[in-house]
């Protein structure tokens, strides 16, 4: 865990240099995050079930065709805003892995990734059973972030 903090110092040395406001580097990483696992997360599992679950064929493939383009998207933010959130840590000079939040950020992305290799594989075979347990594990990490969000505000408001 320290060497993660020591290999990271030389960079959180160079943005404390910057001199940015503290809260923007305390508050810039939960206010980004916040729209994309609330906003574009929550419109890409919306679309998902919708697609799932629309009667109207053509809502089914708009909807899927949503889910297909913003997933990608949302996985690279949210990996991209999992190393931010590292960053943030150490230019505060916090420790990184003794929060839950930073647990339950690495999990999320790990169901996420799973995920995605699901998907990417084409169900192998676009099996309905694989198809079934991509949505319902989609939703777990959403579920997962929404867990990872209210550790987060408690993080942060604790350091």
């Amino acid at each position: 865990m320290n060497h993660l903090s020591e290999l990271l110092e030389p960079l959180a040395v160079w943005f404390r240099n910057l001199n940015i406001p503290a809260p923007i580097t305390h508050w810039g990483h939960p206010l980004m995050m916040g729209i994309v696992i609330f906003v574009m997360g929550g419109y890409v599992v919306f679309a998902g079930w919708r697609g799932r679950l629309a009667s109207d064929k053509e809502v089914t493939l708009r909807s899927r065709a949503d889910h297909r383009k913003l997933a990608p998207f949302m996985f690279l933010f949210l990996a991209l805003g999992y190393t931010g959130g590292i960053l943030s840590l150490v230019i505060q000079q916090e420790p990184i892995m003794e929060s839950p939040h930073f647990w339950t950020g690495t999990a999320a992305l790990g169901l996420l990734l799973s995920n995605s290799l699901l998907s990417l594989s084409g169900f192998w075979g676009d099996k309905s059973t694989l198809r079934t347990l991509h949505a319902y594990l989609g939703t777990a990490a959403f579920g997962l972030l929404i867990v990872h969000t209210i550790l987060g505000v408690k993080l942060g408001l604790s350091i």
